[in-house]
């Protein structure tokens, strides 16, 4: 079991507080200890950010996409590590770290090292403008640029750690920021092995720094610091909006991915391939990381005239999926990250019985021992008014509601706070396409969960602010100024 120190201007950094232990959600054994941190350790941290990123903002980019390369072939050759250190930590079943949590880190460690070198200036055409009190008429050129922001403070979620941290430091580095990282802190520790991977990788002593705590403490250090330029978060709504009141006070820039509330709408219209694609990206929720991930479809809202088939399909694949111990290949549905999510998802599940709605499956614990484990649950007979289909749950649990026409389904939909992903299945793809316009959120898969890695990923309403994946992850964590000269 090691005891890791904070990450700052590349060397371990022994903590003042002492450490605070990180439990397997599988095992309920201690895994390992992070460091807890102090008001000064986070300032040293943003201080060595802030005097690293003024070299790096300079490095020729393509040296900065080497570096971010070279990271990229660190982290694959070291994949095996990496997954069992992430399963010790998130519970993440094998196939879900061996395939969707290591693997899409290095895959956005590669695409930043070529996004290093998108063109960063737009070049406009000269203008003609009349003299005026300012200065003479003439002919005028100007380019508009991207620059750095500055020292960026990246919160990242428990749910897919390296995955999360990835997609933040990789755009911002290539963008020629520092960073300041605060994983979550039920698992940093695969975050805090960045540092030292990064270092090796050839990045500059001061350029990334990991600092952790068992607390909101850390980070809310880190956002309220004068030297932080930017903060991108990802997480609850909650936090969000207490995060977005406190850099708006020094009008910090912000790029926050918050909740989610998604909803399938299955289309009177679907056929039976479309059907059994509804249900197989309904029951991600079950299968994928155990329902923790903000972009699932947790509401299902089915055309009344299908209703119970789809109930009986999803019934019957919940009932297929096995539930244990993640390490194990077999295992479909591991365990939330901590007993305190576990009772909460369990709380949410009693409510809904207690409004009325009828548990069709699951509702019960598992007879797993150790582990914090929650059997996958469908809610039936739900109205959009019950606690359980407007709050985000992060468990293993699918709300089911029906509806009589598309108008009402769009009001279902659009009925929560959330904004973040929506589905809509139908064998008439140009009709899910106009509906998808009508709906209030930033991402809309059609027949499919599938994601493109190239996308605009963000939230409308409470969902989030900002955008980020692909080119336009290099947008966020940059600035555009405009740079004018007589032609």
């Amino acid at each position: 079991m090691t005891a890791y120190g904070h990450w700052i201007d590349g060397a371990w950094r022994a903590p003042e507080k002492g450490h605070y232990p990180i439990v397997n959600p599988a095992t309920e054994e201690v895994v390992g200890e992070a460091p807890e941190s102090t008001p000064a350790e986070v300032a040293d941290a943003v201080a060595a950010a802030q005097a690293a990123q003024s070299g790096w903002c300079r490095t020729d980019p393509r040296e900065r996409a080497v570096v971010l390369e070279r990271a990229a072939e660190l982290l694959a050759e070291r994949e095996e590590r990496f997954v069992r250190l992430i399963q010790a930590e998130t519970g993440a079943t094998l196939r879900v770290a061996s395939s969707l949590q290591v693997p899409v880190a290095v895959d956005r460690f590669r695409r930043y090292a070529r996004g290093a070198m998108e063109p960063h200036v737009i070049p406009l055409a000269p203008h003609v403008v009349k003299a005026g009190p300012l200065a003479p008429g003439g002919l005028i050129g100007a380019a508009v640029a991207r620059r750095p922001v500055g020292v960026v403070c990246c919160i990242t979620s428990y749910n897919f750690p390296i995955v999360n941290l990835a997609g933040k430091v990789a755009p911002a580095l290539a963008m020629g920021n520092s960073v300041v990282a605060k994983p979550a802190p039920q698992d940093p520790l695969c975050c805090l092995e960045l540092g030292p991977l990064l270092q090796e990788a050839g990045l500059p002593d001061g350029v990334f720094n990991v600092i952790t705590g068992s607390g909101p403490g850390a980070g809310e250090a880190l956002v309220t610091h004068p030297g932080v330029d930017m903060v991108s978060f990802t997480g609850s709504t909650t936090v969000g909006r207490k995060i977005a009141e406190a850099a708006g006070r020094s009008m910090k820039r912000t790029l926050m991915e918050l909740g989610g509330k998604g909803a399938a709408i299955v289309l009177e219209d679907a056929d039976d391939n479309v059907l059994k694609s509804a249900i197989m990206a309904v029951g991600s929720v079950w299968s994928f990381h155990s329902g923790q991930i903000c972009t699932a479809p947790t509401r299902v809202l089915v055309h009344r005239s299908l209703y119970e088939r789809v109930v009986t399909g999803l019934k019957r694949y919940a009932g297929s999926l096995t539930i244990g111990d993640p390490v194990d290949n077999s295992t479909v549905v591991g365990p939330l990250i901590s007993a305190a999510q576990r009772d909460r998802v369990e709380a949410y599940v009693a409510g809904a019985r207690a409004e009325g709605a009828r548990i069709i499956t699951g509702g019960t614990r598992p007879a797993v021992r150790p582990g914090f484990y929650v059997a996958p649950t469908l809610i039936g007979d739900a109205t959009p008014d019950m606690t359980v289909a407007r709050e985000e749950i992060f468990g293993p649990v699918v709300v089911a509601l029906a509806f009589d026409d598309e108008d009402e389904a769009v009001r279902i939909a659009n009925g929560t706070s959330y904004g973040l992903h929506d589905y809509v299945f139908s064998a008439d793809t140009g009709r899910a396409w106009a509906l998808a316009a009508r709906l209030r959120s930033g991402n809309v898969g059609i027949n499919t969960a599938q994601r493109h890695p190239e996308t605009a990923f963000g939230g409308f309403k409470e969902s989030g602010i900002g955008r980020d994946g692909g080119s336009f992850g290099l947008h966020a964590y940059s600035e555009l100024q405009s740079v004018v000269w007589p032609s």
